[in-house]
């Protein structure tokens, strides 16, 4: 499922070297606040009685059925950090200076891409830096000979520490333009600024990290009176290779395109001074071009194709040691990547909460076990069809202490992962199927208080070539969660989060745009239901037209 239509992702360096483009100054600018808008998820515009009976020239917007980022009421303040195009792999270079009118503290900061492009381009991934700070990881629609625009909306407040100084911007879209591909990606990001009301119950100052940290050269050095510590990993397969589908990989003696030893088996690990401090395992994110079927993605994409969530890694165990005030080698690695093979970025933010009690957080790591980690296949080949059943998993409990001004806090993280896939293909990959579901359950005791995180991924997906040359796609991708937090013995407050995704597509392989004959249908629907209550929502559309849009909270 790569090798006819296959996403072609850019091959985007994310440790960019030498900079080049234009420096622009970002601009503030205080306004009045509007009523929350939902941006690419705002109320849609009629859409036809019947959609067109195969796919044009044009199609509806890409959509997402994710919630919106609620908006504080009041005033705020919009600072433009980017507004270029991207025609290569010339990253943008620019500035940012903290908004005027709005104080240094605030209630909620909404980071705001929208994107533009026409013609003929793939997909392609991209980030923005802030002070060195990746505050969003990215990938781009497809687009219409017509021409689409989307955006995206993300709650940044956590990074406030670094958005309080002026910094360095960077973000970059990697592209290629020339007389084939002709679609010029034209961006515009934002952040908007909510002025926090310290004394207020409506908009209080949110419980940010007190410092946002990148490693230098591998190294981190942390304050000497840090008392919680977690990294967040943007990590990524990507570049149109293999470890794009690293769940369809298998070892190297079985007879399929995409190949490493130990077949699909992925796992995100980080490691502080060399030894095992987080374990997580991969999104498998599947971006608009993917499984040779952009017309699956074109209004609706998969779960997390435009906001990649990073990997969180509570590392709060290891505070004892990295505030003794030295700088700390801190890696990340992913298991079951070919040796020298490349295909991932993963760069590293760590949120710092400090004992404002105290200068200096002494401590000591007092436990530290973990399983064998399990990675097995069976390969059974056949005459009309080969296969592939493989399983994975390991465990991680980590636990140690922190001496602060409100008393000794013990914090023990575990994390457990498991995965099973069942690969199915046919000789040439004409045919090519998975069914596969992955698990990560972690939890976090911290003094009295206990945080459940349960996240489940599910694909089930099959392209078919058949012999008219027809090549048709049908996938199920499911992204869940559940997240319990507890204090003391009360009663565990559940948050659950089911995104599914659905669609089926067809159109005559190997020939000229105009002469595919398309079809496809796509839905995606989002429910979450908290202690706060709940948001349902449901995307349809036959042929790029929408056809549905229900919200049921």
């Amino acid at each position: 499922m790569r090798r006819r239509v296959m996403s072609m992702l850019a091959a985007v360096t994310l440790a960019a070297a030498a900079l080049a483009g234009q420096a622009n100054a970002a601009s503030a600018e205080p306004h009045s606040s509007a009523p929350p808008s939902a941006g690419a998820n705002a109320a849609v515009a009629p859409q036809p009685a019947t959609p067109p009976a195969e796919f044009g020239t044009d199609w509806h917007d890409p959509i997402t059925a994710t919630p919106p980022v609620e908006k504080p009421a009041g005033k705020s303040c919009r600072v433009t950090l980017a507004e270029t195009e991207f025609r290569d792999f010339t990253p943008y270079k620019g500035s940012y200076a903290p908004p005027k009118g709005c104080g240094d503290r605030w209630s909620k900061v909404v980071l705001r891409l929208e994107g533009k492009v026409k013609g003929r381009q793939f997909d392609r991934l991209g980030y923005l830096h802030i002070g060195g700070v990746e505050v969003l990881r990215t990938s781009t629609p497809e687009p219409s000979p017509d021409g689409i625009a989307w955006n995206v909306e993300k709650d940044v407040t956590r990074y406030s520490d670094t958005l309080r100084a002026d910094q360095p911007v960077e973000m970059l879209i990697g592209n290629v333009v020339d007389d084939t591909y002709t679609g010029v990606i034209e961006v515009k990001a934002t952040l908007t600024f909510y002025a926090a009301e310290p004394h207020a119950k409506r908009h209080p100052q949110t419980d940010t990290p007190d410092r946002v940290l990148t490693l230098d050269q591998g190294e981190l050095t942390t304050p000497r009176n840090s008392e919680r510590i977690v990294a967040e990993v943007y990590a990524t397969g990507s570049g149109g290779g293999c470890e794009e589908f690293w769940y369809l990989a298998v070892p190297n003696e079985v007879p399929y395109s995409c190949k490493a030893d130990g077949g699909p088996y992925r796992e995100v690990q980080i490691s502080v001074d060399g030894q095992l401090a987080g374990i997580a395992s991969p999104f498998p994110n599947v971006w608009t071009g993917g499984w040779s079927n952009p017309f699956l993605w074109y209004v609706i994409p998969a779960p997390g194709a435009f906001d990649v969530r990073p990997l969180q890694y509570d590392l709060t165990p290891f505070a004892g040691l990295l505030d003794d005030g030295r700088p700390h080698q801190v890696d990340v690695s992913v298991v079951g990547v070919p040796k020298g093979q490349s295909g991932w970025s993963a760069p590293v933010n760590v949120l710092v909460w400090q004992d404002g009690g105290s200068s200096r957080v002494t401590g000591a790591l007092t436990g530290h076990k973990e399983s064998e980690p399990a990675n097995s296949t069976t390969y059974t080949p056949g005459t009309d069809e080969h296969r592939l059943d493989a399983q994975g998993g390991h465990r991680l409990t980590v636990s140690g202490y922190v001496n602060t001004s409100h008393g000794r806090v013990t914090t023990t993280v575990t994390r457990d992962l498991t995965s099973t896939s069942t690969h199915r293909w046919t000789d040439g990959e004409n045919n090519d199927a998975l069914k596969g579901t992955w698990s990560d359950r972690q939890t976090v005791v911290s003094g009295h208080d206990t945080l459940r995180t349960n996240r489940t991924y599910v694909m089930d997906g099959a392209t078919t070539l058949d012999a008219d040359n027809r090549l048709r796609t049908v996938i199920e991708l499911g992204d869940r969660a559940g997240t319990g937090r507890a204090t003391g013995a009360g009663r565990t407050a559940w948050t659950v989060l089911d995104d599914t995704y659905t669609g089926d597509a067809s159109y005559a392989a190997n020939v000229p745009r105009e002469e595919r004959h398309a079809v496809g249908t796509s839905r995606e629907r989002y429910r979450l239901t908290s202690p706060d209550g709940c948001y349902d929502r449901e995307l349809a559309t036959v042929q790029g037209a929408l056809t549905a849009d229900r919200r049921r909270c």
